[in-house]
């Protein structure tokens, strides 16, 4: 990777919904605190990032939301925004990238794997199955879901998908947090 000049880039989706994940809180004795939710929605949003890499250069945190109502009725990501997403990170980067993300069907497809083909900046590693421990992105969900999302009752939908993006630009401007997430997979990156 330190001789192509190349971003390291993990890559991870994640899913949010209506219904707030809890965590601890204080209250005083006797009185717990409830967070009341006003019914039952299914509506999610899923997100796409890439935690970027490089000896010598900030980390960056790159993303992309997929919200549940899409005209053409796909309720996830297809190969061609994980395309557009690659493409974005690429032009932002300014650099070869060395890609690293799990098996999920969506990256093994033919137009993926041709759209990689096709780009000499571009190298993909697989991640062995059920090692999210491997992944700085996981650390990146666990912070936002403990600190954005926890005990929180969103109105609607809109207010879902703007409280994640509002997480993800906070931790966007906390590089600290981004290599503490590569730190704890027991990966480094060594300075040239």
């Amino acid at each position: 990777m330190a001789a192509l000049g190349a971003w390291l880039v993990f890559e991870d989706e994640a899913g949010f919904s209506m219904t707030p994940p809890t965590t601890r809180t204080w209250s005083r004795r006797g009185h717990t605190p409830a967070v009341r939710v006003r019914g039952r929605s299914r509506r999610r949003l899923s997100v796409a990032a890439l935690a970027c890499y490089k000896p010598g250069e900030r980390s960056r945190l790159i993303y992309r939301s997929c919200p549940d109502a899409r005209p053409d009725g796909r309720k996830s990501f297809s190969w061609k925004d994980y395309r557009d997403l690659i493409q974005t990170a690429h032009q932002q980067l300014g650099g070869p990238i060395v890609l690293v993300w799990d098996n999920l069907n969506t990256h093994l497809t033919a137009g993926m794997r041709r759209y990689i083909a096709e780009r000499d900046w571009l190298t993909v590693y697989r991640l062995p199955p059920y090692t999210p421990d491997l992944n700085p992105v996981e650390g990146i969900w666990s912070v936002l879901r403990r600190t954005t999302t926890a005990n929180r009752a969103f109105a609607d939908p809109q207010d879902l998908i703007t409280a994640v993006r509002r997480g993800l630009r906070q931790l966007q401007y906390r590089h600290d947090v981004l290599d503490g997430c590569l730190t704890g997979t027991g990966l480094s990156l060594a300075s040239p």
